[in-house]
């Protein structure tokens, strides 16, 4: 080997040391660049577990509010709903008094009549009975606006009264619905159960029913 060749053989392993320390440092900066972005990336991921628990927390006491906000909303409907029907029922109980004494011939009429026995009770509106001749007992139901539920409710009444109400099991027992608002079709199904319909004009309840109305006697 020449002294020229033996040059060029080392020139040559000192620019391929060159280029290696340049490698290495370049890959020691990216190693570096990559090491901070990895912080960084923790460093997000930190904070953004942070902002979601945050959130998680406040959603958590949005949906606490709600729920005690819903039952505060509840309580009030329902409070204004037992507000509005007895309000119905003492509109009603002036007429009711008046229709069941003039035209039925009633001696007794009781508002909101409620009865247990055991673990099972029933509620009348208003009950009215009479013990003479007549031996007859009427039991109203007073709705604001009538719903199909309404009417199964007054016909679970007068299915069920002989046995919360022994001592009236030899009267002839008659219903009547009373309602602000009862649509024709409801009134129809009204009066196929054998109920008396009411209805409300200048806040007076008077009975409803065509002229060939027979009521029905349970």
């Amino acid at each position: 080997m020449t002294d020229d060749e033996l040059k060029e053989i080392v020139a040559s392993i000192a620019v391929e040391n060159r280029e290696l320390v340049v490698a290495q440092k370049e890959t020691d900066r990216q190693l570096k660049e990559t090491d901070r972005q990895l912080k960084e990336t923790d460093r997000q991921l930190k904070e953004t577990d942070s902002q979601l628990k945050a959130q998680a927390s406040e959603a958590d006491r949005d949906r606490r509010e709600m729920k005690r906000s819903n039952r505060e909303l509840g309580k009030q409907i329902g409070g204004l709903a037992n507000k509005f029907g007895s309000f119905t029922e003492g509109l009603a109980l002036p007429s009711m008094q008046q229709i069941l004494r003039s035209q039925f011939n009633m001696e007794v009429v009781s508002p909101s009549v409620r009865v247990k026995k055991g673990d099972e009770e029933l509620e009348v509106d208003v009950l009215s009975y009479a013990n003479s001749t007549l031996n007859e007992v009427y039991v109203v139901e007073v709705k604001s606006h009538l719903r199909d539920d309404g009417i199964d409710q007054l016909s679970d009444i007068v299915n069920r009264f002989r046995h919360f109400f022994p001592e009236h099991k030899d009267k002839k027992l008659y219903g009547i619905m009373a309602a602000v608002e009862m649509s024709n079709r409801l009134k129809e199904r009204v009066l196929s159960k054998g109920f008396y319909a009411a209805k409300i004009s200048d806040e007076v309840f008077s009975i409803d029913v065509p002229a060939q109305f027979h009521p029905k006697a349970y």
